[in-house]
């Protein structure tokens, strides 16, 4: 297992479910519908991303590429839901350019997640 990984999954994931908390109560009278949408949207890819990392944690100490899978999810975080973070609570559409700059680095890291899972030797 790799300390760092855990360690990062679980923040992204506790921090995933407090922005959800502050989402639900703190903002659904302040933002518009399509906004809270793009938050919730934001928050609900963050808690998958999280436990990716949180998965990819555990594999890394044999699979060098979930470690590069779960930095890639932390990356994905960072952009993807960073970017609809700011742009349902600022409405500067702009930061939608950037979004899919972390749609990809999601994809990245589950086709790398695979791929070290299939080098994990079956056991019969």
């Amino acid at each position: 297992m790799k300390r760092s990984l855990l360690l990062l999954g679980s923040l992204f994931a506790f921090f995933g479910v407090a922005f959800g908390a502050f989402g639900a109560h703190g903002l659904k009278t302040i933002l518009s519908p399509e906004m809270l949408a793009i938050f919730e949207t934001a928050v609900r890819y963050q808690m998958y991303h999280a436990f990716g990392i949180i998965i990819a944690s555990f594999l890394a100490d044999e699979h060098p590429l979930a470690v590069t899978a779960g930095r890639l999810f932390g990356a994905g975080i960072l952009l993807f839901s960073g970017s609809l973070y700011v742009l349902s609570l600022t409405e500067i559409r702009s930061f939608g350019m950037i979004t899919p700059l972390g749609g990809f680095c999601f994809l990245g890291g589950w086709f790398l997640l695979f791929s070290a899972a299939l080098k994990i030797k079956k056991e019969n």
